[in-house]
């Protein structure tokens, strides 16, 4: 098979998958209508549900029959994993915003920008909630539920014959659970599934209605922050609520190869973890010092202030997005540890965004070994290491460019967006805040994100939203990849 062929072929395959995980979101349109055993009042919104999974269930159809390539097992690149991340997801993000579009009569631009940030489990919301039919709060929550685990993390663990780390990697995962790709994911649905099932009954037990517990449980472990109330968690002023709140979101935040070792009882490999001991350290020393320096003289007691700063911290590092204060009031020293907790985010391969605590843990630990190795004698050869998951791995000069460029590229995005909301008239505290909240697809906001926002400020956020969950390198590969190889058909085309 000469190359041209070759490159049909492989292409016919991606089309074809794209087709699978479509059809899945047909599928998945229809769950919201689990609400109307809540809310029956809501029918009157069942046709353009049922209509945008009509739509999208004919279209992955056709895309997966029209392909016709055969059904044998096959193994991506990541780079074609990436280009089939890419169109499922920009295609899963049109039709889930038709019902927005058809049934509360939202433009484009809001629908969208609403349904990015549930797909990116970003949880900023242009909708005020307070007037939004139920079935739009769950389908919401159930956006953020399949955005957390991955379209192609679902697609994997359920239909797709797929064998090799390509597509798996794709979605912003690298750890494999177990040796088989397939079971891996279907591993990360149980773990996934089982602590939203287990947040629904303790927030039930506590007091919370069985519809709020369903939305915020979801909410809490894909670390995405939609509420069904406008206040959020801070609605029900419950200290038994915010704690099922922050070990939701904890758990959330952590590599699901971390907790395959902690559910497997592995307590001393799970506290080896880099990403839990930086965790640990980050809120053990901050949380003091936005308590007795930046909240000084604001709250009345000492035990509220650190109740609240317990929570905010938790949130805006597990990139959940939940909260129970107003940022607006905050004195911008408790902002400024907000802002750079955000941007450090949750755990790699986990549902959280962000810098990702391990590419940090893993630059902070190279400056140590740089330390150390002066002190050494200069023909002894080191073999550095961090634990990640339950085994050690090796960190090599390599892996600390990667990661070194990774976040110049991520920080340099972040300045072009604070950048637009300066120039859109913003302060550059609350621009700061606001860009760093949409790329690390955090969710919380300090009143800029809006139906009333602008929509240079709205595209600008969609975009971060983006870019922040699906991450840089993949993207830029897909578009790589694309580009090339269409370059390539069509030079051979006209060459003949």
């Amino acid at each position: 098979m000469d190359y041209t062929s070759l490159l049909k072929y492989r292409y016919r395959l991606i089309i074809k998958y794209t087709g699978l995980i479509v059809m899945i979101v047909g599928g998945v349109l229809l769950l919201p209508l689990l609400s109307l055993l809540f809310y029956p009042g809501d029918y009157v919104y069942l046709p353009y549900f049922l209509f945008a999974a009509l739509i999208s269930l004919l279209v992955g159809g056709f895309m997966y029959y029209k392909a016709g390539a055969g059904g044998e097992t096959v193994s991506l690149t990541l780079k074609e994993g990436g280009i089939i991340v890419l169109l499922s997801w920009f295609i899963a993000l049109i039709f889930s915003a038709l019902p927005f579009i058809w049934g509360l009569k939202m433009s484009w631009t809001h629908s969208i920008f609403e349904v990015v940030s549930g797909w990116t489990t970003t949880g900023l919301s242009v909708m005020n909630v307070a007037k939004t039919p139920a079935i739009y709060l769950l389908w919401r929550s159930i956006m953020q539920l399949m955005g957390g685990a991955g379209l192609a993390v679902i697609a994997l663990s359920s239909i797709l014959p797929m064998q090799g780390m390509g597509l798996y990697m794709a979605e912003a995962r690298s750890d494999q659970l177990l040796p088989h790709v397939q079971r891996s994911t279907q591993m990360i649905m149980k773990i996934y599934l089982a602590y939203i099932g287990a947040g629904v009954l303790l927030y039930y037990l506590i007091g919370m209605g069985l519809f709020d517990a369903i939305n915020h449980s979801i909410a809490a472990i894909s670390t995405g922050g939609f509420s069904t109330v406008q206040a959020s968690i801070g609605h029900w002023n419950s200290v038994p609520i915010e704690l099922v709140t922050i070990i939701l979101m904890f758990l959330g935040t952590i590599n699901f190869a971390t907790h395959y070792a902690l559910l497997q009882g592995k307590f001393k490999t799970f506290f080896r973890n880099g990403e839990i001991r930086l965790m640990g350290f980050l809120l053990i020393i901050s949380i003091p010092l936005v308590v007795f320096i930046g909240l000084n003289g604001l709250y009345t007691e000492l035990s509220s202030s650190f109740r609240d700063a317990i929570f905010q911290m938790v949130s805006a590092l597990s990139t959940t997005g939940f909260s129970t204060i107003d940022f607006v009031f905050w004195p911008i020293f408790a902002n400024f540890f907000v802002i750079i907790f955000m941007l450090i985010g949750g755990g790699t391969g986990s549902t959280a965004g962000g810098i990702k605590q391990f590419r940090i843990y893993i630059i902070l630990k190279s400056i140590y070994w740089e330390i150390k190795q002066h002190f050494l004698p200069e023909n002894r050869v080191n073999e550095d290491y961090v634990w990640r998951g339950e085994d050690k791995l090796y960190i090599k000069d390599k892996n600390i460019r990667e990661i070194a460029n990774y976040i110049i590229l991520y920080l340099f995005t972040y300045l072009s967006g604070v950048l637009i909301f300066l120039a859109s008239g913003y302060s550059f505290r609350d621009s700061l805040f606001e860009f760093a909240s949409a790329l690390g697809t955090v969710g919380l906001s300090i009143g800029i994100t809006g139906p009333d926002a602008s929509g240079l400020i709205l595209w600008t956020e969609i975009f971060g939203m983006m870019l922040g969950r699906l991450e840089f390198l993949v993207i830029i590969f897909a578009f790589t990849k694309l580009i090339r190889d269409s370059k390539y058909y069509f030079k051979k085309k006209i060459t003949g």
